[in-house]
This record gives C-alpha cells, structure tokens and sequence, in this order.
C-alpha cells in the first residue's frame, strides 16, 4: 500500500486575476480623473497668454498701419502741393515774359492804334493770358500801398488827404494772391500844411453870415 502524501490534495488559493487588473485600473482612472481638472486649467491658461499675445500683435500691427497711412497721407498732400507751387511758378514764368507784349498792346489801344488784324490777335493773347489766371490792376484815384504800387513821381495835392495814385504810368499784373509785377504810379501827396477838408468845412460861415458877427437876440 502506498501512503498518500498529506496535504496534496489541497489546492492552493490562487487570486483571481481578473480582479487584481481591476484594481490597479481603477486606481489609474481615479488618478487621471483627479489630474484632469488641473490639466484642464493649466491649459486654459495656455490659451488665453496665446490670446494675449495675438491681440498685442494685433494692436501693434493696426498702430503700425494706422502710422504708414498717415505717412502716405502726408506725402499725397505734400506732392500734391509742390505741384501746384511748381505750376504757379512756370505760369508765373511764362506770364512775366509776357509782360512787355500787354504793355505794347495796352499803348496801342490808347493811341487808337489797335484795329484789324493786331487787334484780333492782341484780345486773343490778353484772353489767354486771362484764363491763365492772370489779373491787371491799378487805377487813378485809389489810395497808395508800397506792397503793391510803386511810385515813380512825387506831387502835392491840397484837396486829399492821404497818399494817392494821380496817374497810373504801368498797369500791375498780379496771378491770384501773388504781384508778379507792382503797379508804376505817380503818387500826390497832402500838402503841407494844409488842414483836412473836414476842419476847414466846420470853420466856414454860410453864405451871407459873418463867422466873427455876435448872435442877434
């Protein structure tokens, strides 16, 4: 007879591997489930610097453009207004060459002399001229003004009573604002000494009436 070995019939316990993944999977998931908030937070985080840094740039960006076109604007208006100062200056040019024909026209007229032909001719340039912008002044009887007369003769007068252009000897020519040329006067003067018309009109007596004469009562 054999004699049986004790304690071999007796399994042992062998743990259940399904429930020992079980736990440890468990634990894992809590872990995650627990990291995922500050995850979560520490992304945003993320998301709003990268915001900021994007409207930074933008608002960079938009100052920069905002500069450049103002830049372009200044320059458009700066072209444009040596333009124009460069136009006025050639037609100014042109016009002062000009100058010495119109005083020939302008005598001519004066003696009668501007008929026919010459004179077609003579109103087609003084019309061009016109259109071009430019403007004749002077005229007799108008106050003196060294900016845009220049007195050639001197006279006194005793019946005015500031500095007058009598006669104008050549006209002025002027192109907007701007005298390319000042009027050539001859100026009269206030005589000396003599009081304003004014002054002698409120001495005078009416006809017929002696100033000196006592009032009749």
């Amino acid at each position: 007879m054999s004699e049986e070995t004790p304690g071999f019939d007796e399994k042992p316990e062998v743990p259940d591997a399904g429930q020992n993944d079980a736990e440890p999977k468990a634990a894992d998931s809590a872990k995650e489930e627990a990291a995922a908030p500050a995850g979560d937070a520490s992304q945003d985080v993320a998301l709003l610097a990268q915001l900021d840094q994007a409207r930074t740039a933008l608002s960079e960006r938009t100052a920069d453009l905002q500069r450049l076109q103002a830049e372009y604007q200044n320059y458009r208006r700066r072209v444009e207004r040596d333009r124009i100062t460069v136009k006025e200056i050639a037609v100014a040019s042109l016009l002062t060459e000009l100058l010495p024909t119109l005083d020939d026209i302008g005598r001519a007229r004066e003696h009668g002399e501007l008929v026919g032909g010459f004179k077609s001719v003579a109103e087609s340039l003084e019309t061009v001229a016109a259109k071009m912008g430019l403007q004749q002044f002077g005229k007799e009887g108008e106050p003196f003004d060294p900016t845009i007369h220049e007195a050639l003769m001197h006279s006194y007068a005793p019946d005015i009573t500031e500095d007058t252009c009598v006669a104008i000897l050549q006209p002025g020519y002027r192109i907007g604002e701007r005298t390319i040329r000042p009027a050539r006067v001859a100026v009269a003067e206030p005589q000396p000494g003599a009081a304003p018309k004014s002054e002698s009109a409120e001495g005078e007596a009416p006809d017929g009436l002696d100033a000196d004469a006592p009032d009749k009562g």
